[in-house]
């Protein structure tokens, strides 16, 4: 099994996905903090992956100079949601917070270029695709 960790850059995360079936991939050391039980993990992981592999070609990030992890998240009020962070590698700073599904059930980019003060993009997965291959 290949595994991925936070110390892959995205090049490298990318190159992993492209030459291996994700179901073979262990993403586990990609996760940065959890609410749910540990064995949720590796199915969670697989559809953050699937939707992180989506954006591959995004030229909002340089795939070279970042990396990703992991969050599951547990707010006071609804269900328990993922996020996946993509990160300067050399600062070590978050550039975008991408949600899956919010606790209204929406997809949403949160993102350094307004300071993080309000999603950048919100609605389905497509809207936010089309945010980073735009």
């Amino acid at each position: 099994m290949k595994e991925l960790n936070c110390e892959m850059t995205l090049a490298e995360v990318f190159e992993v996905l492209d030459n291996n079936n994700i179901k073979d991939i262990n993403c586990e050391d990609l996760w940065y903090d959890w609410c749910c039980k540990t064995s949720a993990l590796r199915n969670r992981g697989i559809t953050l992956l699937r939707k992180l592999k989506s954006i591959k070609n995004s030229t909002k990030f340089d795939k070279n100079n970042t990396y990703t992890f992991f969050k599951n998240n547990f707010p006071y009020f609804g269900p328990l949601y993922d996020n996946f962070r993509i990160c300067d590698k050399e600062t070590h700073d978050v550039i975008f917070t991408i949600t899956l599904r919010n606790t209204e059930g929406l997809a949403e980019v949160w993102g350094r270029e307004n300071n993080f003060n309000g999603p950048l993009v919100e609605g389905t997965w497509e809207d936010i695709r089309a945010f980073f291959l735009a």
